[in-house]
């Protein structure tokens, strides 16, 4: 890998929202957690969060992962309170087609995602890229399930 390539990769503006990442922590009493672990690199996020109505009303992450993986927990942290499940998916689809199948920039409310582009030909972070998503959509299952049980 070139030191350009990597200099690119890790843009001002990616570092940027890796610093700044939005719900970090835990709940107190969630209705939903999930930790997902990128098996190439290590990568953790943990998510609780609380649904009201079909939508999140409280949300925390724990991320521990690289400044790409982290980048993405912020853009979602930003906003992910006040969506439902399907909005999150659709998030992380139009993300995961963004590294994978060249497909355009996510949509609002996540078109910031677009910054990391610059990782498509990097396919061992993809899964950091998207930790925070699918523990957010894991951590949904957990709290669809207790609420069932």
């Amino acid at each position: 890998m070139a030191e350009s390539d990597l200099i690119k990769l890790y843009s001002q503006k990616i570092l940027g929202l890796a610093a700044d990442i939005p719900h970090m922590g835990h709940l107190e009493t969630p209705s939903g957690t999930a930790r997902k672990r990128a098996p190439l690199c290590g990568s953790v996020v943990s998510v609780d969060l609380v649904l009201k109505d079909g939508h999140v009303s409280e949300f925390a992450q724990d991320v521990k992962a690289c400044a790409l993986g982290q980048a993405a927990a912020s853009v979602l942290g930003r906003h992910v309170i006040g969506m439902d499940r399907a909005g999150v998916q659709r998030g992380r689809d139009e993300l995961y087609a963004l590294l994978t199948q060249d497909g355009p920039p996510p949509a609002a409310p996540f078109e910031e995602l677009e910054l990391l582009s610059a990782a498509k030909e990097f396919t061992n972070r993809h899964a950091s890229i998207l930790l925070a998503f699918d523990a957010t959509l894991a951590a949904w299952d957990a709290a669809e399930n207790a609420a069932c049980a």
